[in-house]
């Protein structure tokens, strides 16, 4: 299939279109004291993934554990007041360079859909700083389940057929490897991996997969997509003016 030939392009959130290890790493370093603004990334992500799984609740109010666990095996700063601040700061996590400007321009094609482990209050924080781009979203607390469960994607599936729309009509765009492109793959989704991390060693503050899974289409930046479609798109009144 053509990249235009798909209706709906569901989104995974964080990671993909929110630029959270970056949001991370800035507010531990920022809040942790010496100790922490030194740190180097590894330092920093091997503990904060410990923790999250730890602490895998809701994102509005589950980071402040997640800071105190990161605070107690590195010997960072861990006051409440830090935690607090760091819990505050989660809202706060910054879009990537590219996010706004493609989703403004998939939406003039495409149904946007958020498909999302943030919760309702994050993810409208999270809404507010891509541009509000989504015609619809579906977050954690909704599902009652987190990507990769194949139950969050099943009541996704369920949500858009509701709209008229098959699985098959559906590209799921996502940056984790763990979360959203293998099992999307599993459940018989066509895929997009944006490697946001390519160049870079690991996965950094994402889930290392079991394997590596092959999409059907790969970017390294959500634009990279944006131009792709904007491409067919040309090609196609090219060929009907010809």
């Amino acid at each position: 299939m053509k990249l235009t030939d798909f209706k709906v392009m569901t989104f995974d959130v964080v990671g993909t279109l929110i630029d959270f290890e970056t949001g991370v790493l800035n507010a531990i370093r920022e809040l942790g004291g010496p100790k922490a603004a030194a740190a180097s990334d590894y330092q920093i992500f091997e503990p904060y993934l410990r923790g999250r799984d730890k602490f895998y609740g809701r994102s509005s109010f589950a980071f402040r554990d997640v800071y105190l666990s990161i605070a107690e095996e590195t010997g960072f700063d861990s006051s409440e007041a830090v935690a607090n601040a760091f819990q505050l700061s989660v809202l706060r996590w910054p879009a990537f360079a590219d996010s706004v400007d493609a989703l403004a321009r998939l939406r003039k094609n495409f149904r946007l859909v958020a498909m999302t482990n943030a919760d309702r209050t994050a993810f409208t924080a999270y809404e507010h700083t891509l541009g509000r781009p989504f015609h619809d979203a579906v977050t954690c607390d909704e599902t009652g389940y987190a990507k990769p469960a194949p139950e969050f994607f099943a009541f996704n599936k369920g949500r858009q057929s509701a709209f008229g729309f098959k699985q098959s009509e559906i590209l799921h765009v996502a940056q984790s490897q763990h979360h959203d492109i293998g099992v999307a793959r599993e459940l018989g989704y066509t895929t997009c991996w944006i490697q946001r991390r390519a160049g870079q060693e690991g996965f950094g503050a994402s889930p290392i997969p079991k394997v590596v899974t092959t999409p059907d289409y790969h970017f390294t930046t959500l634009k990279e997509l944006a131009d792709a479609v904007d491409a067919e798109l040309a090609a196609q009144r090219l060929g009907a003016a010809a």
